[in-house]
């Protein structure tokens, strides 16, 4: 078998027992990657992603743990670098998007969003630097398209995913110097497998391609700023959205 441009490498993706985090997981092992599925409660899903990266002959590892906890992160980090002895890229993919009217939102739904999709990112980012300084390595922030374009019922998911998006500027900025580059890429009307009712905005808004994407059109952009052909961006928001947004 010829060397793949992600051989030897390890990755770090949370949220990655199911839709984009498994596509992304999946695709970064066919690249070579040894791969580290962070979940907080889907075991069972992140072990049949495990199952399906070792029959491929790939390598896999699954680690419980909610990213909202500084000690949890730590652990996730420390267990991955132990098994595998090193940590090229992390991807910050989990999220939760629950909805509710402005004069229904919590302090501690606000809050909970918060702590999951940009708090979790922000400790992952500072446990992991030692070894992504070591490696060289890439941090891929997962965003979202609601965040450059609004949303009803999602202020507190809005307000978090735009703030990944500076995240991630800043975390390129102050990183380059130790050559880990930093980007986002934000999917939009990506086909995928949702609880309860479809958000209000994915029902009203199209792409230009007339059709929704699926969890590999992201992935295979993730792939490819982990490897070798995109050291050369930093600190970029790369839109996966069929034309649904034009920045």
């Amino acid at each position: 078998m010829s060397p793949r441009e992600l051989d030897g490498k390890v990755a770090l993706v949370t949220g990655a027992s199911r839709n984009i985090g498994r596509a992304i997981a999946l695709d970064l092992a066919d690249g070579g990657a040894a791969v580290a599925l962070v979940v907080r409660s889907d075991v069972a899903g992140a072990s049949a992603v495990m199952r399906e990266i070792e029959a491929h002959g790939g390598q896999a590892l699954v680690i419980r743990a909610d990213i909202a906890e500084l000690a949890d992160v730590k652990r996730a980090v420390e267990t991955t670098v132990g098994h595998f002895a090193r940590l090229d890229i992390l991807v910050n993919n989990a999220g939760i998007r629950p909805e509710a009217p402005l004069e229904q939102l919590s302090l501690d739904a606000w809050r909970q969003v918060m702590a999951v999709m940009l708090d979790g990112p922000f400790l992952l980012a500072q446990a992991a630097l030692p070894a992504l300084e070591q490696a060289k390595g890439t941090i891929v922030n997962i965003g979202g398209l609601t965040a450059y374009t609004g949303a009803v019922h999602r202020a507190h998911v809005v307000a978090a995913k735009a703030g990944l998006d500076g995240l991630t500027k800043a975390l390129a900025a102050e990183l380059a110097a130790r050559d880990i580059t930093v980007n986002l890429v934000a999917p939009g009307l990506i086909d995928t497998q949702r609880e309860g009712v479809e958000p209000e905005h994915r029902k009203t808004r199209t792409s230009l391609l007339g059709r929704r994407g699926r969890p590999e059109d992201v992935s295979a952009l993730v792939r490819y700023l982990a490897g070798p052909k995109g050291r050369y961006l930093t600190g970029q928001t790369l839109h996966v959205n069929g034309g649904a947004y034009l920045p």
